[in-house]
């Protein structure tokens, strides 16, 4: 993990200024190095959804190291398991899916501290220099790894007061799609009713001295969300990014191309 790059991040969100990073599901680390080289302040790596194997999450968390573009991993589900391999790997922090309850929350600081204070088990991996630093690794860790929660539900909402409570976390993320799926209204990103309920989240997190982020859109959608008092900023998905940027250029000279779900070209 990169303790400098942690506390970079750290220092701007204490003052109040919004961090930028973006979500890594292509294989190649070359996307990850593009964030580096562009200053981004963090990228989220998604082992939930799609494709990366555990090489691509490593070669993702390499391209990142003396940067201070903070590594984090969103695994799959709360599971110690994962989580000591992530953080065995390298990265600075995790950020776990569908958090509703502080018992949740609790549980995976837990998987995420050394003991006594947790349950991560010791490992001869990259995190540890392969196996030579045990002590300064250990002595850095629950300190400095980060754990983000995802709040993507109504019941983890409901809930959001009693999780901010939890020691050991200190930002949050809210996933709106799946917020708007629990809510009733699947293929949505803010059903009725869901967009409110977002900033609720985002206030009760800022009013428990904590930060919240949230992906963006649009640039519009980007401004509106910092003044909001959202502060990790999901600049977007490296595949939407992309599609996006070369529909952008076709949309100059008059092309309107869009993708359906089978994948298909049915233009001319």
């Amino acid at each position: 993990m990169k303790v400098q790059a942690v506390q970079a991040l750290r220092g701007k969100l204490a003052a109040d200024q919004p961090v930028h990073g973006m979500w890594v599901t292509l294989e190649s680390a070359s996307v990850t190095e593009m964030a580096v080289a562009l200053g981004l302040d963090y990228v989220v790596i998604d082992a939930e959804h799609g494709h990366l194997d555990w090489q691509d999450v490593v070669q993702h968390v390499r391209a990142s190291v003396r940067s201070n573009t903070v590594a984090l991993v969103r695994i799959s589900e709360l599971n110690c398991a994962l989580i000591k391999r992530v953080l065995d790997i390298g990265a600075d922090g995790i950020i776990i899916p569908w958090m509703e309850t502080a018992e949740q929350v609790e549980q995976a600081v837990a998987f995420a501290r050394y003991p006594t204070r947790g349950k991560r088990g010791v490992g001869g991996e990259r995190a540890t220099g392969w196996g030579t630093c045990f002590a300064e690794h250990v002595a850095q860790a629950d300190e400095h790894v980060l754990v983000v929660p995802l709040i993507e539900s109504v019941r983890g909402a409901k809930n959001i007061e009693q999780i901010c409570q939890v020691d050991g976390v200190e930002m949050f993320y809210q996933g709106p799609a799946d917020f708007s799926a629990s809510a009733g209204h699947a293929g949505q990103w803010e059903g009725p009713g869901v967009a409110e309920q977002i900033l609720a989240v985002n206030e009760a997190i800022r009013a428990a001295g904590k930060h919240c982020g949230i992906m963006v859109r649009d640039p519009e959608d980007f401004a509106l969300r910092i003044k909001q008092g959202f502060r990790l900023m999901g600049l977007g998905m490296d595949g939407s990014l992309l599609v996006r940027g070369i529909q952008g250029m076709l949309a100059s000279v008059g092309e309107d191309r869009k993708i359906n779900s089978a994948l298909e070209f049915k233009g001319n």
